[in-house]
Formats: C-alpha cells, structure tokens, sequence
C-alpha cells in the first residue's frame, strides 16, 4: 500500500494504525507536498518524516519539490479559506501524484495520512481520493483514525516520540492569512540580510533537529523542552548624518517609539554615547569589537556577517543597565558629531521556542 505523507505528527500515528490494521501489507511512504512553504519548511517536515519512518520501520519515497507546478494549479484561490477551493485542488494535486506513484510501483492500493488530520474535511478527501483512484484502476483506502479519541492518541503519541509540530496548514496562503488573524510575522517567509539565525527562526528549528538527529544517532539521551521569551525582529533600519546615509548595525531589541527620530550626541559615559531623545545609544565598532570579543574591520562586514544572536545580546546586555532595555543601540565606525537622522522598525512579540537539552 502507498501512503502518501503529509507531516510526521499525522504519519507516526496513521501508519502505526495501518500496520495494526493491514499486518501483511507493506507499506510504502511517499512525501509529495510541494504546497509547503518556504523550501526550509518542507526540509524541516521531511526530516522528521524520515526519523518516524525509521522509528516504523517504512520505506520511504520522496516525491519531486514541484513548487511552481502547484502555485500555478491554485492560482486564483489564494484569499481561499481552510478546507476551501484551493485545498480541493491542493488535495488533487498531491492525491493525482500520489495514485500515479502508486500504479507506477505496482500497488492495488494507495491512502494518505491527510486523512487523519483534524483540520481536513474526511469527505473532500475521500472523493479526490476515490475519482483518482478509479481513474488509476486502483483503491483509495480511506479509514476514520480520528473517532474513538483517535486524535488525543495522535496527540499523545507525537508528544511521547517528540515529533517536530508544525503550526499552520503547510501553504503560503494559508499561512499568511494566519499570520494576520494572530496578528503576528509570517517569520517562516524571510530571513535577515545577514543570515543570522534569529530566536524561533525556521533555521533555528532546523538546526536543532538536526542535532537531535546526530544526539539520536549516538545515543545520547536528550529532551526538548519548551519555552516562553520575548522575540524581536529588524524590519528596516536607516542612520543619516548630514543627510546622508552611514553604515550602521543595529544591536538585537533596538526598538523607537515612532520607527523615526532625529537629535545630536548630548553625552558620553563609558564610550556609550547618548542621542538627546528616544533613549538611543551609539557606540563604536572598536567598542563593539571590545565587549564581544570580536575583531571586524568595518561596519559592513558586521552587517552581512554578524556573530551569533547570543554574542550580540550578551554585548547590548554588558551597555545596557536592565535586562528589560529596548532602546536603540546603533554601532558605527565613527561617533556621529552632527544632526542625526535615525529609522528603526521592529517588531516585539511574546513567543515560543524549542530548546534541546542533553541529559
């Protein structure tokens, strides 16, 4: 039987329930989900994918990454809700690839892991299902895991076995119109010009998978443990002296007040030099370079190649005199000693992160 996977909280859960259900039946997995977004995401979904499939003891096929095929299949139906038009179609799409997969390797039977999630309609599923099936001469298997507290046992079960949970559908439509419903950042869709990874980043997650994957692997005994913390994010940051732009790095939870202001330099106390309004702070990079341990030669350099987020906090942590501090601290290769012109847009926001600790 072919099953095609969307995700491995939903996977480890149907396909230990299809093996208690069909013991003499092989089951062969098949990752097609090219409505993921961005690529990070679908790497971060696959990889987990691939440790329960080895957990179970499932072959595993991934299908091709066709992103662009896909937006083209559901273009008009972005502003689609959940369990819309444009989730009939993503649902014939990968349920298309998927029985097509399966008539290819010779299998009288193909189902999908989609069946058990609790955001899905169970019968828009069963009649993609069923036409394509019907077209391939082969079956759409399509049981009801969720009744009889099947959902809590998923639950339960991905918590026990530390599954990687994703928290929106997959889509970029449907993960923006959540985004704005939570009234928070479609983080998952950019990434700093510096490739810095940031606090509850994609790339964060990534890495720590990964690591899990390497502690798993030499039998190291761990636990991912959550944890609440106020995030911040630079969304555009501007420094004019004279009118003129200047390269600037801008320290992690600088925020302004208004995203703009302007003053002079009123006073200096221990090379950290004080605009005379909004709370701002200058200090130069051989001050930076000082307090982090660092050795960058210019401004820009430190702009598209900082040092890891942790070394930055730690230095604004040895300038500022409150770990509560969100005021903006601006470096630059020289103290500015005229009018000043400053923009710095940010975000703060309550959030939710993974750490991985070794036990």
């Amino acid at each position: 039987m072919l099953v095609h996977i969307c995700c491995s909280v939903d996977s480890h859960f149907f396909l230990q329930k299809l093996q208690a259900e069909y013991p003499n039946e092989k089951l062969v997995g098949f990752f097609y989900d090219p409505n993921i977004h961005p690529y990070s995401e679908y790497y971060l979904r696959l990889l987990d994918v691939k440790r329960s499939c080895s957990m179970l003891g499932v072959e595993l096929i991934e299908g091709p990454y066709d992103t662009e095929n896909w937006l083209k299949a559901v273009r008009g139906l972005e502003n689609e809700p959940e369990k819309g038009a444009r989730c009939s179609v993503c649902f014939d799409r990968r349920f298309d690839i998927a029985a097509q997969k399966a008539k290819e390797l010779g299998e009288k039977t193909f189902t999908s892991t989609l069946l058990t999630s609790p955001k899905k309609s169970l019968m828009q599923l069963k009649q993609a299902g069923d036409a394509l099936a019907q077209r391939e001469g082969i079956v759409f298997v399509a049981p009801d895991y969720r009744k009889a507290s099947g959902t809590q046992e998923q639950n339960t079960m991905a918590k026990q076995d530390a599954l990687y949970r994703q928290d929106y559908c997959g889509c970029l439509y449907g993960l923006t119109m959540q985004r704005e419903q939570q009234n928070k950042l479609s983080d998952e869709l950019f990434s700093p010009i510096s490739n810095q990874i940031q606090p509850e980043s994609i790339n964060e997650r990534i890495a720590l998978y990964e690591k899990r994957r390497e502690l798993e692997e030499k039998k190291i005994p761990y636990r991912i443990i959550k944890e609440r913390f106020f995030n911040w994010r630079l969304l555009s940051g501007l420094l004019r002296v004279r009118k003129e732009v200047v390269a600037v790095h801008f320290l992690p939870y600088s925020t302004l007040k208004n995203k703009f202001t302007r003053g002079k330099i009123e006073y200096a106390i221990n090379d950290v030099h004080h605009l005379s309004r909004d709370e701002v702070r200058f200090i130069t990079l051989e001050t930076y370079n000082a307090l982090g341990g660092t050795n960058y030669t210019d401004i820009k350099k430190l702009v598209y190649s900082p040092p890891p987020f942790e070394t930055e906090v730690r230095v604004r942590s040895l300038i500022a005199h409150t770990p509560y501090d969100l005021g903006a601290i601006l470096v630059v290769d020289k103290i500015p000693d005229a009018k000043i012109e400053i923009l710095c847009e940010s975000k703060t926001y309550s959030d939710v992160k993974e750490n991985l600790i070794t036990l």
